[in-house]
């Protein structure tokens, strides 16, 4: 038996509220990136992801498995070196595998929708304590979501961008 749930598509802008976006992806950060991964294929019934790693804009080292169910895009990241705080910094302390919802992610698709956001975000009071611009992929930036405990991100993706989420295996 097949369950359609009826959605219906509205327009929405994160000037209308800060969850008021595409909502399409939960992130995870980790400590260990691939037992994160054997965490997911082997008791979350995701096999397979697609890596995405390089250099932080303050330095430090990045790596980011992707995979799709159905509409959601899943992320399990891990960071290390300068600038790697803003990923890390929610983990406990100490020795042992750490696991912990790190964000929600959201599309934004023109200049007025991510001009909206910052904006929102100013009013509501909530820090954008991270902003990027990696010119021909794709525009991001965090919100501190501090009463959910956890970090909204927006990105704005151009074409490349685009077509590297259209590349992340579909689970």
């Amino acid at each position: 038996m097949v369950l359609g749930l009826p959605r219906t598509f509205t327009p929405v802008t994160p000037g209308d509220g800060l969850l008021r976006a595409e909502h399409f992806q939960l992130a995870y950060a980790t400590n260990d990136v691939d037992r994160a991964c054997e965490l997911f294929r082997r008791q979350l019934g995701i096999a397979q992801f697609r890596r995405l790693e390089g250099q932080l804009p303050k330095g430090g080292q990045i790596r980011v498995e992707l995979a799709w169910v159905g509409p959601v895009m899943y992320e399990l990241l891990s960071a290390s070196g300068p600038g790697s705080a803003i990923y890390m910094d929610r983990l406990p302390p100490g020795p042992g595998f750490a696991i912990r919802h790190h964000h929600m992610g959201f599309l934004l698709d023109s200049t007025e929708a991510w001009d909206a956001l910052i904006v929102k975000a100013a009013a509501a009071d909530l820090p954008v304590p991270y902003l990027n611009d990696n010119p021909g992929f794709l525009r991001s930036c965090f919100v501190d979501a501090q009463p959910l405990g956890h970090y909204l991100e927006y990105i704005w993706p151009e074409p490349a961008g685009l077509e590297f989420l259209l590349s992340v295996p579909r689970n």
